[in-house]
């Protein structure tokens, strides 16, 4: 893959995710120890920005008049009676480790589980240029998932750097791995994905 066409974008790498104390870390923690998610996703990050792709963040934003207004249920209901990600909290702000420097993209207005929704995400690949698209982060069953399907579908060649990624449950996570990354092209490493880039 060319590097100058490509875009890396880390999904919801935010406090409330991924530092303890965050409201929804004990979900995810034993998994991201077991994938090594975060240090993993600070390689393919460094080698990103090494080698000339594109950044983009894609934090999730409570939108909690959204919600109410739609009846959402589910998931995102749940991520609003916690007030989880709320924007100008601690818990909403990505983490250090992975935190966006001066010229990378960061889209502050997800609200839903893919990052194309409510964003301009699009606009912003195809001025661009981008061809393909590099998605790590969590969870991987839900908006990682939901990101990569969209960018499929919108035409973009999609690879999920499936050791940048955690989810709830390794079942859930290992199912990802080996029933939709082959439809999406195929299992991917941030080791594959890093020697891959050109």
């Amino acid at each position: 893959m060319k590097s100058s066409e490509t875009a890396v974008i880390f999904i919801e790498f935010q406090n409330d995710f991924c530092q303890e104390g965050g409201k929804l870390f004990e979900l995810v923690k034993p998994e991201m120890i077991r994938v090594q998610t975060i240090e993993n996703a600070r390689r393919l990050l460094d080698a990103a920005r090494t080698k000339g792709c594109s950044v983009i963040h894609c934090p999730f934003s409570l939108d909690a008049i959204w919600v109410d207004h739609c009846s959402i249920c589910g998931l995102i209901a749940n991520v609003r009676q916690g007030e989880c990600f709320l924007p100008g909290t601690w818990g909403h702000r990505i983490i250090d480790e992975l935190a966006p420097i001066d010229g990378e993209t960061v889209l502050n207005n997800k609200r839903a589980l893919s990052g194309f929704t409510n964003t301009y995400l699009d606009e912003i690949l195809k001025q661009k240029n981008t061809k393909n698209v590099i998605i790590a982060g969590l969870l991987t069953n839900v908006c990682a998932q939901a990101t990569a399907w969209t960018a499929y579908d919108l035409g973009y060649n999609v690879r999920m750097a499936m050791d940048a990624c955690a989810a709830t449950s390794q079942a859930n996570h290992e199912y990802v791995v080996n029933e939709i990354c082959p439809i999406l092209g195929g299992k991917t490493t941030v080791d594959d994905l890093i020697a891959s880039l050109e």
